[in-house]
Order: structure tokens, then sequence, then C-alpha cells
């Protein structure tokens, strides 16, 4: 849900929604899996701020700092940070107000190119 739900607020925007939406869903399954507790979820927002787009994911176990693992090559899981690192320009995790914590992951959004000028047609 969190990354259709990205998706859509991109493409209102006018902004690609990949790798973001690949980012949203590696970090909102991490939240749901590792960072939920009973009766609370998480929270994903988005933002711009220049040319950078944010993702955060907030969760309430702060007890449990996300960790880069390198899995051996049979391993079933554990590859969503990689993914994540691989994808995004910058990310980490910052620890909040107890019991929260906030992974986030930037992109650099691609400069837009500049409109079309019209030039004169006519000769004199």
């Amino acid at each position: 849900m969190a990354r259709l739900l990205a998706a859509d607020q991109l493409r209102n925007w006018g902004l690609p929604t990949d790798p973001a939406t690949h980012i949203v869903a590696e970090l909102a399954a991490n939240a749901a899996t590792h960072g939920r507790l009973p009766g609370r979820s998480f929270r994903l927002t988005l933002y711009v701020v220049g040319s950078t787009l944010r993702i955060e994911v907030t969760d309430t176990r702060g007890d449990r700092l996300p960790r880069l693992h390198v899995p051996d090559a049979l391993a079933e899981s554990v590859r969503g940070l990689l993914l994540v690192a691989a994808l995004a320009d910058r990310w980490d995790v910052a620890e909040g107000r107890f019991p929260r914590k906030t992974v986030w992951a930037e992109l650099r959004l691609p400069v837009p190119e500049p409109a079309p000028t019209s030039c004169g047609g006519a000769s004199d």
C-alpha cells in the first residue's frame, strides 16, 4: 500500500516513480516486519527540497536500529537495505524521541529540461 500511495503522490508532483517506489517498498516492509508493535503502525513521509526527494519511514521500535547485512548466496532475505543503499544517493537512520526511529533515503531528482523556445519561422 505504501508503494502505491507513494507512486500516486510522485505522479501528482510530476516526478519519476522509480527508483523511489522500490525504496519505499523496502523501507515500509522493514518497518512492518521489524519495527511494528501491536496497535502501532509506521509513517511514510515524502518531500522535496530543491532537487532532492526525501523518503522517510518512521516506526516505534527505536530499540531495533537497522544494519546492513551481507547475506550469503542462499539467503532468502536480508537484502532490503542493500537495495536501498544501491538505489539511494544517501540513506541513514535517525533516532527520534523514544521510542521512535526514522529510516530515510534521498534521491537526486533529474534536472527538468528547459521548455523549447519558439523560433520565428517567417522570413522577411
